[in-house]
């Protein structure tokens, strides 16, 4: 995956042991949100497309669906 667009050392990330912890406080609704943004994202041609696509389907597991 070419990450040169990125510019990670301006990002704020959460420490490693708390990212899990963050994820489990999404609510609901934006974890549908995510999951239509890596779904839309796996369908188009490119680096991102096998991580989105992995990614779309652990959450989709994880959660209720929206019906």
């Amino acid at each position: 995956m070419d990450d040169d667009f990125l510019d990670l050392d301006s990002v704020g990330f959460a420490p490693g042991e708390l990212t899990a912890e963050r994820l489990a406080l999404l609510t609901l609704d934006e974890a549908h949100d995510l999951l239509r943004l890596l779904q839309t994202v796996a369908q188009v041609e490119g680096p991102l497309l096998p991580d989105a696509g992995r990614w779309a389907r652990e959450i989709a597991a994880r959660i209720p669906s929206e019906s």
